[in-house]
């Protein structure tokens, strides 16, 4: 064997030649780290400084801004991009008008607002205030629906407040008679706008004023005069003619506003009716008929009495003549300012006596922005003015205007120019009959104590007596709305 045979493997491989520039450092097997040479100072090397960074709360703080930031624009952008665009339904219950008189209004807003539609439901009026109280317990309620403006005590928990972006409260004030913005006011702001308003009125019989030369009266005493003189009776005492429908409750309409009038015009107050001016005013109603004979309760009602032309004053609201023009249309009849207590001084201001409807937005209605909206645009003086038209293609007139700068296009007009000038010094109370509010309605209960007490008075009670009942019971219905304390 030869002497290369007995060599080891590594004197072998020291052998054989390396390559040129190679190092004499031993090479690692791969995978493994390098032999590292020796440092040549002494000691351990220095590690380098940290890299400086935003400290942990900057970068959270940034994160939470940008968050925000994306909501915000979500919620002012996008949202309102996709509700614009949304299908949106509105259910509005109506209660006097036929549909024909808001319809074309409902087709123009539609064209302006696509994505929403108007649906007009016109109610009964029977069982009206217990139907829509019910449906809104139930959470089915409409996003518009009308509402007495005697009942804002009953519906405050459902109905919203006018938002500021549809008008102000300064606006409000100026854009609509005064009874309106004190009827409409509660704890949270305005509960709602009108489309029209009324109020009660004299009606006179032209025929009979003019036949006996008569003039309109002013005062109350003009008007208990003037009674007196237009009556006329048979041989046996019975009324063939009556001057003025007052005095009773069975048979005179609208009984609870007339006594409302004369107590407020002569300064008692209906919710406490403990002093000698309520007494005045409850034994003055009831004059006309327990002593005057002017009336009585074996004639039909007033309403009839007058359309049949056997009556020469009568009170109602200005949407009473629709009744008697339809019950006898060739009746020649007027309004004519409501008579007045004598006054102090000539600036005292007249009181005349609103009762009204008013259009409410339900405060639990998922599309209460949209139903704000269409309120403002039917609400407006071109819109009332269009259904006002509207109206008037099917009765005698549409509704009188609820709003100050429209008075002076229905100051002329033979039945409603006289509500609206009295309009600006009117007040209301809870003695409003017709308004359909069911038995336990505010109206309802309050009416039935001073009923008791005109019916108590007629049997010869005097009525001091007679109010402490009234005063009593009405209390109690009072505070069932929170609006006196017992």
């Amino acid at each position: 064997m030869s002497a290369l045979d007995n060599s080891s493997p590594a004197q072998v491989n020291s052998a054989q030649p390396q390559p040129q520039g190679a190092s004499s450092v031993p090479t690692a097997p791969v995978g493994l780290s390098p032999i590292l040479e020796p440092s040549s100072t002494t000691g351990p090397e220095t590690p380098p400084p940290p890299k400086k960074g935003f400290p942990k709360i900057v970068a959270i703080l940034g994160a939470v801004i940008l968050v925000f930031v994306l909501f915000f624009v979500v919620w002012k952008l996008v949202l309102p991009m996709l509700s614009k665009n949304k299908e949106i339904t509105l259910t509005w219950w109506g209660l006097w008008e036929d549909s024909s008189a808001v319809a074309p209004l409902i087709a123009e807003y539609e064209q302006q607002n696509p994505n929403i539609k108007i649906s007009y439901v016109k109610q009964s009026h029977q069982d009206y205030r217990e139907r829509l109280t019910n449906a809104l317990a139930q959470g089915s309620g409409p996003d518009i629906f009308r509402f007495h403006n005697t009942w804002v005590p009953m519906f405050k928990g459902e109905l919203d407040s006018v938002p500021a972006s549809v008008m102000s409260a300064a606006e409000y004030a100026e854009s609509y008679y005064s009874i309106v913005s004190s009827d409409l006011t509660n704890a949270t702001g305005l509960a709602g706008i009108p489309l029209g308003y009324d109020a009660l009125t004299l009606y006179i019989n032209e025929d009979i004023f003019e036949a006996a030369g008569k003039s309109v009266p002013a005062t109350w005493d003009d008007l208990r005069q003037l009674a007196i003189e237009l009556t006329t009776k048979d041989e046996q005492g019975t009324i063939t003619q009556a001057g003025v429908a007052l005095g009773r409750t069975e048979n005179v309409d609208h009984w609870p506003e007339i006594l409302g009038l004369m107590m407020l015009q002569n300064g008692a107050n209906p919710a406490k009716p403990t002093d000698k001016r309520a007494e005045d005013a409850l034994t003055y109603f009831t004059i006309f008929s327990s002593s005057d004979g002017v009336w009585d309760e074996t004639l039909p009602a007033s309403t009839v009495s007058f359309a049949a032309g056997k009556l020469a004053m009568y009170f109602g609201p200005s949407w009473r003549a629709f009744e008697i023009s339809q019950q006898n249309p060739g009746l020649r009849f007027k309004t004519v300012p409501l008579p007045q207590l004598p006054k102090d001084t000539p600036s005292q201001p007249d009181i005349s006596y609103a009762t009204y409807w008013v259009e409410g937005v339900w405060t639990r209605s998922p599309n209460k922005e949209a139903a704000w909206d269409f309120m403002k645009f039917i609400s407006s003086s071109a819109s009332l003015e269009k259904m006002y038209q509207n109206a008037s293609q099917t009765r005698a007139f549409g509704e009188p205007y609820p709003r100050t700068d429209m008075a002076e296009l229905l100051t002329s007009h033979p039945i409603i120019g006289s509500v609206v000038a009295q309009a600006p010094d009117a007040q209301s109370w809870y003695l409003a009959s017709r308004t359909h509010d069911g038995p336990t309605g505010i109206n309802t209960q309050v009416i039935k104590y001073y009923k008791d007490a005109i019916n108590a008075v007629n049997l010869g009670e005097r009525s001091d007596k007679a109010l402490e009942t009234v005063t009593a019971g009405v209390a109690q219905v009072l505070s069932q709305y929170g609006l006196i304390s017992q």
